[in-house]
């Protein structure tokens, strides 16, 4: 079985223009980082042009696909009958996209087939952590 999911979708990013510009985007669940998701842009979808990946709590986007959560550089919200909101919050300004909810449910589903909520720490691998956070400090 693989420790790695992803999901290719369109995400619809909000700008102050009336028009909502559609962006590739993938959501990506790795069974070795198991608290985590991550939510990535390609190149062209980003101000920079470099590819952009946000890391953030699976326990947030679940959350946040039923109610307003995150205090910090990342927010989810619902946002009417089928979209997601995710707001990015950085020094250079705040990025916004809609994506469906379905499709972060459906992402959420598989990520919790791979990993149940509730039985994280059990997928953690402390000893290689520690090893790599060793040779970091070296």
């Amino acid at each position: 079985m693989s420790t790695v999911i992803e999901q290719a979708l369109q995400a619809r990013l909000v700008a102050s223009s009336p028009q909502r510009e559609s962006v590739a985007a993938t959501l990506r669940y790795d069974r070795r980082h198991p608290f985590a998701v991550q939510m990535a842009f390609p190149a062209p979808a980003t101000l920079e042009g470099i590819d952009v990946s946000w890391e953030f709590s699976r326990e947030l986007l679940a959350a946040g696909v039923d109610e307003p959560a995150g205090l910090g550089d990342v927010r989810v919200r619902p946002f009417g009958y089928d979209r997601t909101v995710v707001e990015f919050h950085a020094p250079e300004g705040v990025a916004m996209v809609h994506i469906r909810t379905s499709e972060v449910r459906r992402f959420l589903e598989r990520a919790r087939d791979l990993v149940p909520e509730g039985r994280e720490h059990e997928f953690l691998d402390l000893d290689q952590d520690l090893a790599q956070l060793m040779r970091d400090a070296c």
